[in-house]
């Protein structure tokens, strides 16, 4: 009785199978969830790209600021010390 039931479920089983997944509705890479943005609403990739590379710019331009203040000011100290050292030098003599 039970060998009968298993031939059956065999024959059956991948048929379901194969019915359900033709009748699935294929999924899309279009669909996301949440609100959709119109397209003429959406900056373009470019301009992302664009306002990424403006930022990464003024971030470049205020280090090379501060390294040159950085710089400026170490080099004056050193003046300063060499200048000090010279008064102190002239100063024993």
């Amino acid at each position: 009785m039970l060998k009968p039931c298993l031939s059956k479920g065999v024959i059956l089983v991948p048929l379901i199978l194969v019915v359900g997944l033709i009748s699935a509705k294929p999924a899309t890479g279009e669909e996301e969830s949440g609100t959709t943005i119109p397209a003429e609403s959406r900056p373009c990739v470019d301009c992302h790209a664009f306002e990424f590379m403006q930022r990464a710019l003024q971030d470049l331009k205020k280090t090379a600021y501060n390294l040159d203040t950085r710089t400026e000011t170490l080099l004056f100290k050193v003046e300063k010390r060499t200048l000090c050292d010279c008064l102190t030098a002239n100063a024993l003599n």
